[in-house]
Parts: structure tokens; sequence; C-alpha cells
């Protein structure tokens, strides 16, 4: 998805997936409405377990192995799911009230009228969001990875609840 500025009005689109849903034309969903890479999410909590497991085994298997020694294993397999659970944390909320960007290690409650545009240009890693103070925030709850035609879709919804109920839409 493109998000560099529209053409002239009248003027055919450069990019084959703009279109009525890129710009105002697509309906808002209702809220509240999370946004949230669950393909992702679903791979970084399965390798977690799964990680978590074979080390389990391998600390209950191998007879040589001291106390410690098996709860180092056990301890590191949590440390790799504790990560794994981290990464898996990214999400989108959005409200009547605004946004909620939670990212890995920090969150950010955004009203709608500071929120100017959504972005998601081709090769951005997930959805940049353009302030009202002149700052950009990286909202990692859309992501095009995995699945690009579901984070494409989610953010032009988001582009249109920023358009409803925004005050700082600029044309």
């Amino acid at each position: 998805m493109s998000d560099t500025p529209a053409p002239a009005p009248g003027t055919p689109s450069p990019h084959a997936q703009d279109g009525p849903a890129a710009g105002g034309g697509a309906p808002a969903p209702a809220l509240p409405v999370t946004f949230r890479p669950s393909l992702i999410r679903i791979v970084l909590l399965v390798s977690g377990v799964a990680i978590l497991a074979v080390l389990t085994v391998i600390a209950v298997v191998l007879p040589h192995l001291s106390p410690g020694e098996r709860t180092s294993f056990v301890f590191t397999g949590v440390l790799c799911l504790a990560g794994l659970v981290l990464l898996g944390r990214p999400k989108i909320v959005a409200d009547a009230q605004g946004v909620t960007v939670v990212n890995i290690a920090s969150s950010r409650r955004l009203e709608w009228a500071q929120i100017l545009q959504v972005n998601l240009r081709p090769g951005d890693p997930w959805v940049f969001l353009d302030l009202s103070d002149g700052t950009s925030l990286a909202a990692m709850g859309i992501q095009p990875g995995m699945a690009r035609e579901r984070a494409i879709a989610d953010a032009r919804a988001l582009r249109a609840l920023a358009r409803e109920h925004g005050t700082g839409h600029r044309p």
C-alpha cells in the first residue's frame, strides 16, 4: 500500500493498490477495534512453547546433569518464551476517545486529533502515525511481514477511523 500524497483529482494512481479504500472511501469499522499481527503472534507463541518444552525434556532426559544444570535448561526455556511473548505484544486499540499503541516495550495513548496521517508505504515494516506535534510514531500492531493483505486492510481501516474521528485531518 502506498501512502504517498494522492495525485490530483482525475489523475490515475501510479499504484495498483490505491483505490477507493486507500482514500476516504473506505467505511470505518465499528469501535472499539483491535489491530494485531495475529499470524506472527501465533508463530512466536508456538515457537516459544516448543523451545521451552524441548529444553525441559532435555533437562529431564540427560542423566548426568546436576540439579543446577537442569534448572538452567528450564530457566533458559522460560527466558526464550518470555522474549517471544514480548515480541508478540504489539497491538493497536482504537476506541471512541482515541488510539492506544502498544509496541514491544512501550505503550502510548493518543487522542484522535493527534493523528494526522496513517502511513504504510512499500517496504515499511509496520504502520507509522504522523502526529500533530511533528513526530512520527511506529505502530507495530499492523505489520505487512507475513500477512500483507491483512496489514493493508487494517491500515486502511485505521486511516478511515482517523479521518472520521480526528480533527487533525489534512486534505
